[in-house]
């Protein structure tokens, strides 16, 4: 094996690590994709729902005592509610940043 020989494996060695680590990147990208993409109706819906008259009447129920103590309602958090929203935004607007660096 000479020199030029020894630098062709290297670097075919190397390209393969890194086709691997791009396969396995873009599978999981893909995955992640579907679960977002059949996310989208309840998304939405979530949307609609924050500070809505349903929500706050919901919300006022549960400051008032009304609601089940087991019942969870992590969606009458404010906070909660409103960094998913915006997390939603934020992702929304790098799914279209990264097409458009695509194009």
């Amino acid at each position: 094996m000479n020199k030029d020989n020894k630098q062709q494996i290297a670097r075919i060695r190397t390209m393969e690590q890194r086709m691997n680590r791009a396969a396995a990147a873009v599978k999981r990208l893909s995955v992640a994709l579907d679960k977002w993409e059949s996310a989208q109706e309840d998304i939405t819906a979530l949307g609609e729902y924050y500070g809505s008259d349903l929500w706050r009447q919901d919300f006022a129920d549960d400051e008032a005592g009304l609601l089940p103590a087991d019942l969870k309602r992590g969606v009458l958090s404010e906070d909660g509610l409103w960094n998913l929203l915006v997390d939603v935004r934020e992702i929304d607007i790098l799914l279209k940043v990264t097409a458009k660096k695509k194009k």
